[in-house]
């Protein structure tokens, strides 16, 4: 997530659910339960497995665990939009407060202005004045992740600062109660907090740049080439069919365009209903498809994904269909 405004002027939509789903989905609600077993499984284990095993476990788990917030905030596992939010809120990978990320997101769903980096939250392009104004280094540093590997190695240490920096300037003008869940956020971080030092006698900085970092690089691959700036809507993003690993790990949100076209079904519909709809989906986003992830990383191993800053200043919006 790139977070660059506070976005005042775009209402989150009320979130919905999908229609015939029943009012406790077992399934993934059984997933939400095992994640956060396995996650204090994978932690406890701290000194007593090879640091080389518990943290790529324990990374790979904190990405389950933001997959499936984001399951969450669309409207699963339950009817009742508070058992879901507590579901979600336990802040695992510690950086993001879940009703944020809940409202943010939502915002990113208004698909007329995807990619725009004034009015969505998600938005990985500039504007020409605060590009201006990055100066030379850091104008480097982005550039340098407009590749994959730049994406995945550096794009940690300067997302999340900068997600922080720009959550610091919500919080000063209290936009959208920041203050409150940025509270809630904190409290809810102690008992993850004193798990991981206290009970696992994890050192935090391990947790931290062993996992937490890690975990995010891995997401940063989900998100690297799923949106593209262009002036149709639904040619703004990408499909990746298929990946035996990372699919079910990103809860088939690979499947982007699928998963803007119907954002509220859930994640073991997703197979099936790309299947119907494979072909009238590639029409619409322009053939923007990728087979795999590796396909990915290798077409933009040096090459840019995209320019830095977005092709118009701002999507027209009298050409959003």
């Amino acid at each position: 997530m790139a977070v660059t405004a506070d976005f005042r002027s775009r209402e989150a939509p009320v979130p919905g659910r999908a229609p015939g789903l029943p009012a406790v989905e077992a399934g993934t609600l059984a997933l939400i339960l095992a994640t956060y077993a396995a996650w204090l499984a994978a932690t406890a284990e701290y000194g007593h497995w090879p640091l080389a095993v518990v943290a790529p476990l324990v990374a790979l788990l904190l990405v389950l665990h933001s997959s499936l917030q984001h399951e969450i905030l669309h409207g699963h596992p339950t009817r009742w939009r508070g058992v879901n939010a507590l579901l979600g809120i336990v802040p695992l990978s510690l950086w993001l407060p879940y009703r944020r990320y809940h409202d943010l997101h939502l915002i990113h769903h208004i698909n007329d202005r995807l990619t725009d980096p004034v009015d969505d939250p998600e938005s990985n392009y500039w504007m020409p004045e605060p590009w201006a104004r990055l100066g030379p280094v850091g104008r480097a540093l982005v550039r340098a992740q407009l590749t994959f590997p730049g994406r995945v190695l550096i794009g940690p240490f300067w997302r999340l600062p900068r997600f922080l920096r720009a959550e610091w300037s919500a919080l000063r003008r209290d936009v959208r109660n920041t203050r409150r869940i940025w509270l809630e956020h904190l409290l809810w971080c102690v008992p993850v907090v004193l798990w991981v030092t206290v009970v696992c006698g994890m050192p935090f900085w391990v947790y931290l740049l062993a996992m937490v970092v890690p975990g995010n690089a891995i997401l940063g691959i989900r998100s690297f080439a799923e949106h593209r700036a262009r002036p149709a809507m639904r040619e703004r993003t990408a499909i990746v069919e298929r990946s035996w690993f990372l699919g079910p790990l990103f809860l088939w949100n690979s499947l982007h365009a699928l998963h803007h076209e119907e954002p509220l079904m859930p994640w073991y519909r997703y197979q099936r209903r790309y299947r119907e709809l494979r072909e009238s989906l590639i029409a619409k986003n322009g053939g923007l498809v990728y087979r795999s992830y590796v396909e990915i990383a290798t077409r933009f191993l040096w090459r840019a994904h995209d320019a830095p800053v977005h092709p118009t200043g701002g999507v027209p919006r009298d050409r959003a269909g």
